[in-house]
């Protein structure tokens, strides 16, 4: 399943097989979710068998509705982004059937870039491929919400922010 992954289409055969060594097959419940929106991101996971489902709930709709994003299943993976930062879940993820799923976290990748930076690069440069069509994709849809003023407007204001204050903290321990 795993040698047909998209996400790991940048990785030879034996690369692939170095990265699956360091997966965790997982078995899951039909019904059963696999984290909640709003959860801190502590890896990702790979559909060998079974569907999962997507949710995003709407913080907005007081009826508690679910609405479903996407709907997966092999050999898609899913939550990549949360590898290597510290970032919390967009979605919760549901089992739609019972599921196994080779799930990689992140002290798996902290064992990656020791054993294997060549293969921890390869899978950063996708996860910034990702993340980057993902902003554009985003800066577009907001562009003809909104204008493009406020849309850089909120992309450099967080820019700032962030670097600007951690910048100031590494300077002061200095």
């Amino acid at each position: 399943m795993i040698f047909r992954s998209n996400f790991l289409k940048g990785l030879s055969m034996t690369e692939r097989y170095e990265f699956l060594q360091l997966c965790h097959r997982r078995k899951y419940n039909k019904g059963e979710y696999i984290y909640y929106q709003d959860d801190p991101g502590t890896g990702m996971y790979f559909i060998e068998e079974g569907c999962v489902d997507l949710i995003v709930t709407n913080s907005q709709d007081t009826s508690g509705r679910d609405t479903t994003t996407f709907r997966l299943e092999p050999p898609d993976s899913f939550g990549a982004l949360s590898i290597g930062y510290d970032l919390r879940r967009l979605s919760s993820a549901k089992c739609i059937t019972d599921c196994t799923l080779l799930g990689f976290f992140n002290p798996d990748f902290e064992t990656l870039k020791k054993r294997n930076p060549g293969i921890a690069v390869k899978f950063l440069e996708k996860l910034s491929t990702i993340a980057m069509r993902q902003l554009e994709k985003t800066v577009r849809e907001l562009e003809t919400a909104t204008s493009t003023q406020n849309v850089f407007s909120i992309q450099f204001q967080t820019y700032y922010e962030r670097f600007g204050k951690e910048d100031e903290k590494n300077h002061q321990g200095k």
